[in-house]
């Protein structure tokens, strides 16, 4: 895949400068004639692509620093410019005019010139996975709902208010009011015992309550705080 990307770079620049040598090597002394280096500097992340895809696509980008050599200095300060501003205008690509540092030009055993860095994307669509044909028609079974009111009371039937309670099954909490009542909405009427996480002064306390528990006759829930506090 990356060389492919090598031969649309050569087809693109052939196509902005015309007749002018192009090589993948890294950037060397001053060479006859006029041309382009095109060296692949490194591969660098990139973020994944998001959209309407269970499997997105993967990719990273190409780092290529882009050098000119000609007998004349002007020539190739001409092509890089010609270069810089087209890789601009082209979507698939991006632009870095940032100094490529002396450690890289101290690597490639050449003194600094001017250079630019053009960043490619490369991708890797992955096909979407297959999804069987439904051939009969789906069957929805309905579960029955009800409501679960209950109050909470302390020692001597002292409501508990702004105490926590959590429907541990359906991950739902609520808090109790300034009576200490609390209710679910909508609760599956199966299993009739529900399972309750109450968190009242600092304690907490795991208690069961059974259905059904109308408004009428809400569930009541003793904590005893004072033997908690005592244990």
């Amino acid at each position: 895949m990356i060389e492919q990307v090598d031969k649309d770079l050569k087809s693109w620049v052939q196509a902005i400068l015309n007749e002018i040598d192009l090589s993948l090597a890294p950037p060397g002394p001053a060479q006859p004639g006029r041309g382009v280096n095109l060296y692949l500097l490194e591969l660098a992340s990139a973020p994944p692509l998001r959209g309407g895809h269970s499997r997105p696509p993967l990719q990273f980008s190409l780092r290529y620093l882009v050098t000119a050599w000609a007998e004349e200095a002007e020539e190739a300060h001409q092509a890089l410019g010609r270069l810089i501003f087209a890789a601009m205008e082209n979507p698939k690509f991006e632009v870095e005019l940032e100094p490529v540092p002396v450690e890289t030009w101290l690597a490639l055993g050449v003194k600094p010139q001017p250079s630019f860095i053009l960043r490619v994307p490369l991708r890797l669509e992955r096909p979407e996975p297959e999804v069987p044909l439904v051939r009969t028609p789906p069957v929805v079974q309905g579960v029955p709902v009800t409501t679960l009111h209950g109050v909470l009371l302390a020692p001597g039937d002292i409501p508990l208010a702004g105490a926590s309670v959590e429907l541990l099954s359906l991950q739902l909490t609520t808090r109790t009011d300034s009576k200490g009542r609390f209710h679910f909405v909508a609760v599956p009427a199966e299993p009739v015992t529900k399972q309750l996480r109450v968190k009242a002064k600092g304690e907490l306390f795991d208690v069961e309550v059974k259905l059904p528990a109308p408004e009428d006759k809400p569930a009541v829930v003793y904590c005893d705080i004072l033997k908690k506090k005592e244990a």
